[in-house]
């Protein structure tokens, strides 16, 4: 079965995913993640992730815990600039979606 791309279930009705919660939704399957965790999320969309990073981030991050990776921070900065949702945006960096699919790719890449 091919997986739909995080970015895929970014903003898109029936459900309306902010960044945080496509990159779960996007890897729901490889890791097992129910869909409550991913409905908790929301919380964590739109600068509102734990030091204000973007949720894309904080999401994959998460992910990355569950294998005993190393977080994505320095990785995903040197493709969209800054760590944080404020400062990407301030900056305009790269969109929303763009930070999906920065976050989805970065994810692909390490399991």
């Amino acid at each position: 079965m091919k997986r739909i791309k995080s970015e895929d279930h970014f903003r898109k009705t029936p459900h309306n995913f902010n960044c945080a919660q496509a990159i779960l939704k996007g890897f729901q399957h490889h890791f097992q993640i129910e869909d409550e965790v991913i409905e908790a999320f929301r919380a964590h969309g739109g600068g509102r992730a734990a030091g204000g990073l973007c949720g894309a981030l904080h999401a994959a991050n998460h992910l990355m815990e569950k294998i005993g990776h190393e977080p994505l921070n320095e990785h995903f900065a040197q493709k969209t600039t800054h760590e944080k949702c404020r400062e990407i945006k301030l900056n305009k960096s790269c969109t929303c979606e763009e930070c999906v699919k920065i976050a989805d790719e970065l994810i692909s890449s390490r399991i």
